[in-house]
């Protein structure tokens, strides 16, 4: 799409049912990134471990990073790919990024499923920076999924000045949270 084309997309004006569609969007995406993250709470601290545990889980933390790293390139080459004006590629990038992301959460849940919580086994000076890390990866997380909904819903229902709008927002939050939980596994396993 030539940059003048672009631009008029981007500048069209907002009637009233599209700004009740987008709240739509913004609320279900928000609704379902909370009831995400309750999950992943309940999973991780409210609920017992399970009683038996495979051996194959152990193997979970090295795949759930290898799709952490993976989601986070991929987002990178996202936008650099529609920065260049490559918007099929970007399109096929982020899709990418989202299944890596999907498979990450799969493989994160179902880790936690049977080991329960994993605590920090450092001490000293390196404890308090862990806990930082854990602590804004946790939040940034916790944005990031509804985030990361309301941008694909607005690119999917074509509404690219609204995707453009909180792409600008949702990139560094969810590259700050792939990148710190990439930290907080080297310090766990490192």
């Amino acid at each position: 799409m030539d940059r003048r084309r672009r631009e008029t997309i981007l500048r069209q004006p907002v009637t009233d049912a599209d700004r009740d569609s987008v709240r739509r969007i913004v609320r279900t995406a928000f609704a379902a990134g909370g009831a995400v993250f309750a999950f992943i709470i309940w999973q991780l601290y409210l609920r017992p471990p399970a009683a038996s545990v495979p051996e194959w889980t152990a193997a979970l933390p090295a795949v759930n990073a290898a799709f952490n790293a993976t989601t986070t390139a991929l987002i990178a080459l996202g936008v650099v790919s529609i920065r260049a004006g490559r918007r099929r590629l970007h399109v096929a990038l982020q899709i990418a990024a989202l299944v890596s992301a999907a498979l990450f959460l799969a493989g994160y849940l179902t880790y936690h499923h049977f080991q329960g919580d994993t605590p920090y086994p450092g001490t000293g000076m390196l404890r308090p920076v862990y806990f930082f890390f854990l602590i804004t990866h946790i939040l940034s997380s916790a944005v990031s999924v509804p985030l990361i909904l309301t941008t694909v819903a607005f690119a999917a229902t074509r509404r690219f000045a609204f995707h453009r709008r909180w792409a600008r927002v949702t990139v560094p939050v969810w590259l700050y949270a792939s990148l710190t939980g990439l930290l907080v596994y080297a310090m766990l396993h490192g």
